[in-house]
């Protein structure tokens, strides 16, 4: 069940978020790296969950500056996911694991920072300015948040039974 609320939505991002964290602190480097069947590793991501985040916050920015909101990133369309997913591995080839965790810490304290420094109003007020659907600014932040480590950490957890 979606977040309706500022103090629901910052929660469940730090209840997943932590869930996460727990789960790739004893990875190894290897471990971390290896690819699966469709040449994608934890690394991988966790560092796209990384990135989404960022995603996000220039989505909002972008909205609130009267600016075009691409989505998901310019040159794509949500229909281009697979190929922006994998331009994404791509231009990350080279992020160590240690990196991708720290990019994973640092999307997550800006995620966090705009929960914290956006009211109720302006995170379930109304639709995301320049998305074009009436998510609100909060369902945003949880889809690019939570629900990635959420769906991360199940990815992960299939992995390392695999491994």
């Amino acid at each position: 069940m979606a977040a309706t609320n500022k103090a629901e939505l910052l929660q469940i991002s730090q209840i997943e978020f932590q869930k996460l964290s727990r789960l790739i602190a004893p990875i190894t480097t290897e471990q971390a790296l290896k690819k699966d069947d469709e040449s994608t590793s934890i690394k991988d991501v966790v560092s796209h969950r990384a990135h989404w985040i960022t995603l996000f916050l220039g989505w909002y920015a972008d909205g609130l500056a009267g600016k075009t909101v691409y989505f998901p990133a310019k040159g794509y369309k949500w229909n281009d996911l697979k190929r922006y997913n994998s331009d994404l591995r791509l231009a990350h080839k080279d992020v160590s694991w240690s990196e991708a965790r720290k990019m994973l810490a640092e999307s997550d304290e800006k995620l966090a920072d705009f929960i914290q420094t956006h009211t109720d109003s302006e995170l379930y007020g109304g639709p995301m300015a320049g998305a074009h659907n009436n998510w609100t600014p909060g369902r945003w932040a949880e889809a690019a948040g939570p629900s990635h480590y959420r769906s991360a950490g199940k990815y992960i957890r299939s992995r390392l039974k695999s491994l």
